[in-house]
């Protein structure tokens, strides 16, 4: 099968591409690289030619709810009315568990992306998965100072590989609507593994504050909370196989 992933080259849509060819299929990059902008439709027409699936894992780093929501509005315009002009048969989207219940200015975008997706002609499969295990890296990034806060929040984290896997496998099937939700092994503490990743040198030395973050996320609410597949990587495991080059 022709497949088109939209977000090819970002963190998981790389591993869309890398399974989707291991099943054998022929994924197509949607990119600005090849000529392809999610935002204004260019060159959407042509790279969806004979297409019979597309995945959707395109993304905006972003924490400004303004910006987020345009971006997936705008992204899931164009690419759900280009898919359905090329008669493409399976819209597979990734969301993120607990985008519902947790108030954050990224998942409005995310939710609105949603919305598109169901709201469209094309067939569509949503999936939400849980964090990626470079969340606990992610979050650290992004506190400046000497102290990081990091919140104090359950997660079930999952390998990405394991997210792309599982996009593949749903895009070559029939549509499902909401499938069941994607989540990792087991239950982690955010603070701890915020700690581990400094420990093992994959983030910079400092003391980490747990901080209560109201909104639903120190509750719980990126937690499960339905049947669903679960992840065999586990954080520790994936932590050991990481190329540690961050000086402590």
């Amino acid at each position: 099968m022709k497949i088109a992933v939209a977000g090819g080259t970002g963190v998981a849509g790389r591993y869309v591409v890398e399974a989707l060819r291991a099943r054998g299929h022929e994924p197509v990059v949607l990119s600005r690289a090849k000529g392809v902008d999610l935002l204004d439709g260019t060159g959407l027409e042509a790279a969806l030619a004979g297409a019979e699936g597309v995945v959707d894992v395109a993304n905006v780093t972003t924490m400004r709810k303004s910006v987020a929501v345009d971006f997936f509005d705008r992204a899931g315009r164009n690419l759900v009315a280009a898919a359905e002009r090329a008669g493409v048969r399976h819209l597979v989207t990734l969301s993120i568990v607990g985008v519902d219940r947790v108030r954050n200015p990224y998942y409005a975008g995310k939710l609105r992306q949603e919305e598109i997706a169901r709201g469209g002609a094309v067939p569509w499969t949503i999936l939400r998965a849980t964090q990626f295990h470079e969340f606990a890296g992610q979050v650290l990034s992004g506190v400046p100072g000497p102290i990081a806060a990091v919140p104090k929040a359950p997660v079930q984290p999952i390998a990405v590989r394991e997210v792309g896997e599982a996009l593949a496998d749903l895009v070559a099937g029939q549509p499902q609507g909401m499938a069941g939700e994607l989540a990792g092994p087991r239950v982690e503490s955010l603070v701890d593994m915020a700690r581990a990743l400094i420990a093992a040198g994959g983030a910079r030395r400092r003391p980490v504050l747990p901080m209560y973050f109201p909104g639903g996320m120190s509750s719980g609410g990126l937690l499960p909370t339905g049947p669903g597949a679960r992840g065999t990587q586990t954080f520790a495991d994936w932590l050991g196989q990481q190329k540690v080059t961050t000086p402590a």
